[in-house]
């Protein structure tokens, strides 16, 4: 091997995406993690995963942190170099938190590092939309913080969204899966004037909100007629989780990503109870969870040589 690039890992953090009305294009990270480690072989590819969830993970060419490194040399012009990829898994698969984000922005990351920092971080950017499809949760996975992100005739221009110190998330991640596939299926092809005007205004609220940590806004910029309608059906105890969190002080309930995970945003001293309160309630309603606050990541992925 002539480079001395062989071998690198990044951590990579969990996202909530959507965040009520910010569809497709709004995220944040989260203080959750998966772990990848590339390094480079003399033949052949070895994918080590590590984690509960482990035996789910793929071990070949269709693992999708892999594909993301192969994507990488392709728009390079280059062969991907063989490699052994050991995965240490700390975001639950398939509960909408962008357990698919983290593999898609360690894989090219770490392509992008073996090659000698080939792309430049708007093509890392760029090319990490386009694999994932839409740019919620790899923006922040990428960058850390919260995220908005739109484009212009295929460019992408994203921004940090100041998150007031005071606003905590808190996640109740519940023992069934949703898949983002199921999530989209029930979604309407069109929407209303009314709808998309809610929507548009609720978001700019819900910016505004985050920023100065207004409560009272919060409790109404979360508001959506895009997805949550329409998906909180696939998620059972859904409202009663929702009752629960506003009862125990959350200042409103949203879907993260495309489910099953809710989302609550509350002030800081109250986090601790809001948590307790989604845990008992989806007990109650006959669904295992597990939920408490988690603090925002502001760093993004990280890379460790």
């Amino acid at each position: 091997m002539t480079s001395s690039l062989n071998t690198c890992t990044l951590t990579v953090p969990a996202t909530t995406a959507n965040l009520g009305p910010g569809f497709d294009c709004l995220g944040a990270a989260l203080a959750l993690y998966n772990e990848f480690c590339f390094t480079r072989i003399e033949s052949g590819l070895e994918i080590i995963p590590n984690g509960t969830e482990a035996d789910r993970v793929s071990r070949d060419e269709t693992n999708l942190a892999y594909r993301a490194y192969c994507q990488v040399f392709a728009q390079v012009g280059e062969t991907p170099y063989p490699v052994r990829l050991e995965i240490n898994l700390g975001v639950p698969l398939a509960r909408g938190l962008g357990s698919s984000a983290t593999a898609i922005a360690a894989g090219i990351a770490g392509a992008n590092y073996l090659l000698g920092g080939a792309l430049s971080p708007a093509q890392i950017l760029a090319l990490g939309v386009t694999i994932e499809g839409h740019p919620d949760n790899i923006v922040p996975a990428l960058l850390g913080g919260c995220r908005l992100a739109a484009d212009r005739d295929g460019v992408w221009s994203q921004c940090e969204v100041p998150w007031h110190s005071s606003i905590q998330p808190v996640i109740a991640v519940p023992n069934f899966e949703l898949s983002t596939e199921e999530a989209r299926r029930v979604l309407p092809e069109s929407y209303s004037r009314a709808d998309a005007i809610f929507n548009t205004a609720h978001l700019g609220l819900l910016l505004r909100g985050i920023n100065e940590g207004r409560g009272d806004w919060l409790q109404t910029a979360m508001q959506d007629r895009i997805h949550q309608p329409y998906r909180k059906a696939l998620i059972p105890g859904f409202e009663a989780v929702r009752s629960a969190a506003i009862a125990a002080g959350a200042y409103e309930l949203v879907i993260s990503g495309a489910g099953p995970t809710l989302l609550a945003l509350a002030h800081r001293d109250q986090a601790a109870a809001v948590g307790e309160a989604m845990q008992t309630a989806w007990t109650a309603a006959g669904v295992g969870a597990v939920a408490g606050p988690v603090d925002l990541d502001v760093q993004g992925t990280r890379l460790q040589v």
